[in-house]
This record gives structure tokens, sequence and C-alpha cells, in this order.
């Protein structure tokens, strides 16, 4: 394992609060926020690791960020928060992102926010974030994209984690 791919497997946690529930993840990247906020932002390169973008996005506050399903449902979010290079936000339908790279020792901390309503999909959403990210590190690194056929496994541990049945 090379030393940038380091902490790519880091599990997220599940927050609740006032009946809302946030799930939470945090990579180190060996990279500064500027390099980083960029990738994360750049409309194309969103659209590989984020689920449904379509690409096109108005990066500002109270700009639109596209998404379509592929099974005919399009929909917009609405950018809420951009801090550059630090702080990336917006709500998507009833969720809310938010992305804060904070700047440490030879790169940043990357923490991801997804806040929601109902916790019933939380192990499944976990498991896809936790790809998703894999997936945009990979992108910040450079390297090409491998989507791990990993489902399953990632399901079973959110599972644990959360203490969660499905």
């Amino acid at each position: 394992m090379k030393k940038e791919d380091e902490q790519v497997n880091e599990y997220g946690v599940l927050l609740e609060s006032n009946g809302r529930y946030a799930l939470r993840f945090e990579r180190f990247l060996h990279h500064n926020p500027e390099d980083v906020f960029f990738v994360i932002t750049k409309p194309s390169s969103f659209a590989q690791w984020y689920p449904f973008a379509t690409g096109e996005m108005d990066l500002r506050i109270g700009g639109r960020i596209a998404f379509d399903d592929g099974e005919g449902t399009t929909y917009e979010g609405t950018i809420t928060e951009l801090e550059k290079p630090y702080v990336f936000g917006f709500r998507e339908v009833d969720d809310l992102i938010n992305i804060s790279l904070q700047k440490e020792d030879k790169g940043c901390r990357m923490i991801f926010t997804h806040t929601f309503n109902d916790d019933s999909w939380a192990v499944n959403t976990a498991a896809g974030w936790h790809r998703c990210l894999d997936v945009l590190v990979q992108i910040i690194n450079g390297r090409p994209i491998q989507w791990h056929d990993n489902s399953t496994e990632l399901r079973e541990i959110y599972s644990e984690l959360f203490k969660i049945k499905d």
C-alpha cells in the first residue's frame, strides 16, 4: 500500500442530533487544501465520484448542481456554503452535504458530512459514501478510477458499527 492510500479505508461514523442523522467521514490527503478543493469542485471530476452528478455546476453561493438518477428523474442541489479552499456545502433535496478541508502537516484532512432525516438507509448510505470517497481519493491522487466490488462487505461492517440490522 502506498503512503497516499494509507487512510482510504477509514470508516465513517453515524451521529444523531435533534432527530436528524449525520454520516461523517474523514480522510487525510497528502495534498494542500487548494488542490483538493479544486478537484472536489471541478464539475467534471465531481461527476466521476458523486452519485448522479451530471457535471453541471454553478460554483457560487445559491448556485445549482444538476443531478440525474439515470432512470428519468432529474433534480437540482443548491450550494449553501463556499469558502475557497476550505468549505463546500450544498443541499440535495432535504439532505445537506458538507465537505471541509483543514490544513495539516504535509497535506490536509477532509471531513465529509451528509446530514439527513431517516436513519433506515444509514448502513447502505455509509457503504455508498465509503466507496465514493475511495474514488475521490483516487482522483485526487491522480490514479485511474477503480470502483471496488465491496458493497456487501461494507454494509456488513457498517451494520455492525452502527448496530443496525438491514
